[in-house]
């Protein structure tokens, strides 16, 4: 890619991966051309590699979308994301050395001072370098490839959450406490499960928010009577 179009890229990438673009929203070429200042050119380089990384579509008459995936599609690679980093979890409590496991209880720390501070930015950028360093940790590079691909996919929905902001990073960070002590402590066992049902659970909440929320737009009325 142009280094006009990775910067494009990068700044769209974020907007979907922290929520700020919602899945089924439209991309236009014309207005982001416009907000980024280029033509054309670079945006559709940016956008091929945005759909190349499963994060948004090419839809015939609608141009480029916000990736959607059906509940069904979603179920299924939540479940899917749990076991694989709980197997990178596992793998990391055998395999990660003296240096990643400091760097790993560091991002923890890190993580805990975010969360007291109330500071969900630096929380979720911690985060997800907290994850990163356990898939590399796994030194296993299929599973941290796959592993990072679920997780840059599912990252949009990840954004609907049922806590509130407060009650998420404190969950959050109290689950990484728990696979902290486990992979330091070289108990694989203890490192599967313990991020297992830390996915498991955020996993849950998510299915069961966008479920309301579908079954609530499914009783709505195709059209507004005119009074």
């Amino acid at each position: 890619m142009s280094t006009y179009a990775e910067d494009i890229y990068n700044n769209l990438a974020e907007q979907i991966l922290h929520g700020k673009l919602r899945p089924g929203q439209r991309l236009d070429e014309q207005s982001l051309a416009a907000t980024f200042n280029v033509s054309r050119t670079p945006v559709r380089e940016a956008l091929k590699e945005l759909a190349t990384r499963g994060l948004i579509d090419f839809v015939p008459r609608r141009g480029a979308i916000v990736t959607q995936i059906s509940l069904e599609q979603l179920a299924d690679m939540l479940d899917a994301e749990c076991e694989i980093e709980a197997l990178c979890a596992r793998l990391a409590s055998q395999k990660m050395n003296a240096l990643e496991k400091s760097m790993l209880q560091g991002l923890y720390e890190q993580g805990k001072d975010a969360a007291q501070r109330g500071d969900q930015t630096a929380y979720w950028a911690i985060n997800r370098s907290f994850h990163e360093l356990i898939g590399r940790g796994a030194h296993n590079e299929t599973l941290a490839g796959l592993m990072q691909d679920l997780r840059t996919r599912l990252a949009p929905f990840r954004q609907a959450q049922p806590l509130a902001h407060g009650e998420r990073l404190n969950r959050s960070r109290d689950d990484h406490g728990a696979v902290v002590r486990a992979i330091v402590a070289g108990d694989p066992e203890s490192a599967y499960t313990v991020m297992r049902d830390h996915n498991a659970r955020l996993a849950a909440g998510v299915l069961q928010l966008l479920r309301s929320h579908h079954d609530s737009q499914a009783r709505q009325p195709e059209f507004m009577p005119t009074p």
